[in-house]
């Protein structure tokens, strides 16, 4: 990118801006400006993905230093390097994903259900995947909705239980000193401001057949020759519970 596309604004014109907006200086550096806040925004793609990189305050970061960190991060790109990994090396720091990996490793000898270990490793790796990368000392409030709203009323349930567990992960990265602040899943006085209460899944029984139709219904199943559809019949026929059907099921021999 050549000199011509960057340098649009000026140090008097960041301070000077009036109204609340996005305004780019080029080279990908832009500043953020609303009623309480004027902040640098790196904003890139990676892997694809649009992402926002949070510089600073322009406030305490001044126009030429927020364009020297841009420069730096536009030269990580380049090498094919993810600048937000890359500004946390050399620190004591870990990913969310490998400490998200280590939690369920460490908390899982105390979970006998093997179905509920792998819906932890499940959830924690795919539908938090945008997370995984992420230092814990970074991830803030946006990067937790990022991931939830796509899903949060999609499939309600998942994604409660999603939240509450990267408030788990969360706070275990606090306690080991990892972390510092408010967790930013916490659902009660901060993320219920931001999203709708989850909705209920309501595990209701499926409609009943109408009476009148229950004779050709027996017939059509008398018609299969499907263990299964001669199953049914036995139940509909003597109101045996179908865990008791299954366990004196005679076998193929019988017929419904």
């Amino acid at each position: 990118m050549t000199s011509r596309t960057l340098n649009f604004l000026s140090a008097a014109k960041v301070q000077a801006i009036p109204e609340a907006g996005r305004y780019s200086d080029g080279g990908k550096l832009f500043l953020y400006v609303d009623a309480t806040r004027r902040n640098w925004i790196f904003r890139h793609t990676w892997r694809g993905g649009r992402k926002e990189l949070g510089l600073g305050s322009a406030r305490s970061l001044s126009l030429a230093k927020a364009r020297k960190k841009a420069a730096e991060y536009r030269a990580m790109l380049t090498e094919g390097k993810n600048p937000r990994l890359e500004r946390g090396r050399g620190t004591e720091t870990l990913t969310f994903g490998d400490f998200a990996d280590a939690f369920i490793d460490t908390m899982s000898a105390g979970w006998k259900n093997s179905k509920h270990i792998a819906q932890w490793r499940m959830t924690l790796t795919v539908y938090a995947a945008p997370l995984r990368e992420l230092f814990l000392h970074e991830i803030d409030t946006d990067d937790v909705l990022g991931v939830l709203k796509p899903i949060w009323n999609k499939i309600p349930e998942t994604a409660d239980r999603l939240r509450g567990r990267i408030e788990n992960v969360l706070d275990a990265a606090k306690a080991k000193g990892l972390r510092k602040g408010e967790n930013p899943a916490r659902w009660r006085g901060h993320l219920d401001q931001l999203l709708p209460r989850p909705r209920k899944v309501q595990q209701g029984h499926h409609a009943a057949l109408p009476f009148e139709d229950i004779p050709d219904f027996i017939s059509q199943l008398r018609g299969r020759h499907a263990l299964a559809a001669r199953a049914i019949a036995f139940v509909t026929l003597t109101a045996v519970r179908t865990g008791g059907a299954h366990e004196g099921w005679p076998g193929t021999s019988c017929a419904a």
